[in-house]
């Protein structure tokens, strides 16, 4: 199913229209938990494209899931319903007519010469009855022999001689079409004159193809305008031409191929009975091989299983084969679309027609999916891959953030401003008296006010060092964060992962948006730990090994805190207790339960952070006795917090607390 050229229809807006109201934040939205927590952006689009969802109208977005559903149940009910015999009965029951209508012209016949009184007349239309009764009578059952018997026979009625030809001509135009599937309709009535320029069609085909193998140019042109009628599709170039005819061809083998044995026998008896042209049936066969050799996905050995009680006569059983094969053929692109941009190759119009209005819509929607994130700068092709651009990013953490901050009373938020970048220091928007060491930030207003006051008015005024007053400052407040964020196979194991990952892209986001004079750094650990830069967080998933090596991840944070200033601090995000350590040898060491040897090495990489003034605060998911007892170990001799936590919570602590003590640093410095 190509995809044709779409047409659209406007009118100007009348406020009653239901708009488009899906954009590319509501998609991003819709995928961002599952890229959180699969890490994979091609994946989550897949899933999204797969499972469908509602815009932001309510409206549903039917996915593929859904679509193939009501795709079988379209094959389903057309199977169901029809029955092929029709094919050979239909053609059947026709000549039968035929012959009934002789046979009552025959009866007239004789009746006639009695009514005549004349013997000799009556004793000839007796004899020649007699003879034609017994032709009749003597007709082979099978189709072809039926037909060639009735060429032979010399028809007393004309209006069964009309009959009868007018009916090989519709069989030939069948079997012809049959041949070269379903031509054009422009074949109803055809003549000696028609299957010769059939014929010269296939033969111009055959050409072109064997010009194209040679590395020649076939005069694509040229052939359109000669035989374009042949194809109301109209192809663009030679390849959609040939995929044009190897549907045709193959939508019809697979009707033969699912006809009964003796189905197929009688249809390929009268096909050699009335198409005596050699050359075209040579013409065909060429053409057939070449295309199935070239189009080996077209299901030329399919064949369908027709249960129902409605009969097919020919013409409505090669219809109805076409849009099984346009079935399947939508089926297959869908089933084989690897992200939502593969879908804009499905004809959306043959898709409305078979599957319905809502099915085609969802189609179209789901095909401007990743088109839609690109324009919108969100994500972007590298090394012929989706990702996520850097506005990406920024949005999956904005996401994450608004998540976690709906959850949290507004009281906890405070409404936290961004403070105004300055030299070193900071306006409080308050003054006091000056004393020894302040910074000389006079306030001129305040400064004459004093000296009017003590020396009262009159110029010019005389200031003395009790009349200065100065702004109130208050230094820049700066903290440097590491969060930690475990990436063992337990996090996965008791759905800790994705509000871990959550937290994390939440963190980084309030940090770069409301506090951008901090600084944050990233340290996922497993069996060993390493630092994870703020564009690869989004695809960060767990590591498919066992163990949680606290050492090895305190000891990366120890050292991307000792370039910061300011106040340091570690988050670690974990449901484990320490069960990896890296030996003396660099080498990583698992056991569970935990040895001494990985909890004191542990314990050191503590006392380490505790001396170069790094605060440890720990949030435990899941927390074990055993990790309850680590953790007040850690907290005793590094001084920091600990919480005890589960994954709905897990967001409203470490936001809260990284918020309040922050107001806890700012308040120090204003009393200082």
């Amino acid at each position: 199913m190509t995809r044709r050229p779409l047409r659209h229809t406007y009118s100007r807006w009348d406020g009653t229209q239901t708009g488009f109201s899906l954009d590319a934040s509501d998609v991003m939205s819709e995928i961002t938990d599952d890229l959180l927590y699969h890490g994979d952006l091609s994946a989550a689009l897949r899933r999204m494209m797969n499972s469908g969802f509602d815009d932001a109208d309510g409206q549903r977005i039917q996915g593929l899931r859904e679509i193939l559903r009501k795709l079988a149940e379209e094959r389903r009910q057309r199977l169901e319903q029809h029955d092929l015999g029709g094919v050979y009965d239909d053609i059947a029951q026709r000549l039968r007519d035929v012959v009934d209508t002789e046979r009552s012209a025959l009866d007239d016949f004789v009746a006639d010469a009695e009514r005549s009184g004349d013997q000799r007349r009556n004793e000839v239309a007796q004899g020649s009855a007699a003879e034609r009764r017994m032709h009749l009578d003597l007709l082979p059952p099978d189709l072809a022999g039926m037909v060639r018997s009735l060429q032979e026979y010399d028809f007393t009625s004309n209006d069964a001689r009309q009959r009868f030809e007018e009916l090989l001509d519709e069989l030939r135009t069948e079997l012809v079409n049959q041949q070269v599937a379903r031509m054009s309709g422009a074949m109803e009535n055809m003549t000696a004159e028609d299957l010769a320029r059939t014929k010269d069609m296939m033969a111009e085909l055959n050409r072109m193809i064997e010009q194209r193998s040679r590395g020649e140019e076939p005069d694509f042109d040229g052939f359109m305008e000669r035989f374009g009628d042949f194809f109301p599709e109209n192809p663009r170039n030679l390849d959609e031409l040939l995929e044009v005819m190897a549907r045709r061809m193959a939508a019809m083998q697979s009707l033969l191929n699912s006809m009964t044995p003796e189905q197929r026998a009688q249809l390929q008896a009268l096909s050699d009975q009335l198409l005596e042209d050699l050359d075209l049936r040579w013409q065909v066969e060429q053409l057939g091989q070449a295309l199935r050799s070239q189009f080996p996905q077209m299901g030329w050995d399919s064949s369908q299983e027709f249960s129902g009680q409605d009969p097919l006569g020919f013409a409505e059983a090669a219809e109805m084969m076409a849009e099984l094969g346009d079935l399947d053929q939508l089926e297959q692109l869908m089933r084989g679309a690897a992200n939502p941009g593969a879908l804009a190759e499905v004809d959306l119009d043959r898709a409305r027609q078979l599957l319905g209005d809502d099915a085609a819509d969802s189609l179209e929607r789901l095909s401007e999916l990743n088109r839609m994130l690109a324009d919108a700068g969100l994500i972007e092709q590298r090394e012929g891959r989706w990702q996520l651009s850097a506005s990406g990013i920024r949005r999956i953490g904005q996401n994450a953030l608004r998540d976690l901050f709906r959850k949290l009373d507004g009281s906890a938020l405070g409404g936290h401003q961004v403070h105004r970048t300055g030299g070193g220091h900071e306006r409080d928007l308050d003054t006091k008296a000056y004393e020894f060491g302040d910074p000389f930030n006079l306030h001129i207003e305040r400064t004459v006010r004093n000296a009017v006051r003590r020396a009262g008015g009159g110029t010019p005024v005389q200031l003395t060092p009790e009349d200065f007053e100065v702004e109130r400052t208050e230094h820049v407040v700066r903290s440097a964060t590491v969060l930690m964020l475990d990436l063992s196979l337990s996090m996965p194991m008791r759905d800790n992962f994705l509000p871990a990952k959550k937290v994390a892209m939440a963190l980084h986001s309030l940090i770069t948006t409301q506090f951008p004079r901090d600084w944050l750094g990233l340290v996922g650990f497993s069996e060993t730990a390493r630092e994870i830069t703020a564009d690869q967080l989004p695809e960060v998933s767990w590591d498919f090994v066992y163990g949680t090596n606290m050492q090895h991840g305190f000891a990366i944070s120890r050292r991307l805190l000792s370039r910061q200033h300011g106040t340091k601090q570690i988050i670690m995000i974990t449901d484990g207790e320490p069960t990896a350590h890296i030996t003396e040898r660099g080498e990583p060491f698992f056991s569970y339960p935990p040895v001494r040897e990985t909890v004191d090495a542990t314990l050191r990489e503590v006392v380490r952070c505790t001396n170069d003034g790094i605060r440890i605060n720990t949030f435990m998911l899941d927390p074990t006795p055993h990790l309850r007892g680590f953790v007040e170990k850690l907290t005793e001799l590094n001084r920091g917090r600990a919480f005890f936590t589960t994954p709905d919570t897990l967001g409203d602590y470490v936001l809260v607390d990284f918020l309040e003590q922050r107001r806890s640093m700012l308040r120090g410095r204003r009393a200082g």
